[in-house]
């Protein structure tokens, strides 16, 4: 059973992270997010997962530019 929860624990803790940015970004729970992906994923065949994937390439993008430094001497 081991090799069945290692993979899940790995895509729980990084895959779930869009759902909830975008829970807190709109000021709702998490839960109500991955549900959603997954009716949309499943009503359009594969469209809502292709979303997911975007959304998740995105806030990575936005990390990686939007970054705070403390003092213009940070560049």
């Amino acid at each position: 059973m081991q090799f069945l929860y290692k993979p899940l624990h790995y895509f729980q803790k990084r895959g779930y992270h869009v759902c909830q940015r975008i829970a807190d970004r709109i000021g709702i729970r998490a839960k109500v997010v991955r549900t959603s992906f997954m009716y949309l994923t499943f009503a359009t065949l594969g469209f809502g997962f292709a979303l997911y994937l975007f959304l998740a390439f995105w806030i990575r993008i936005k990390d990686i530019i939007y970054t705070k430094r403390s003092s213009v001497f940070d560049l």
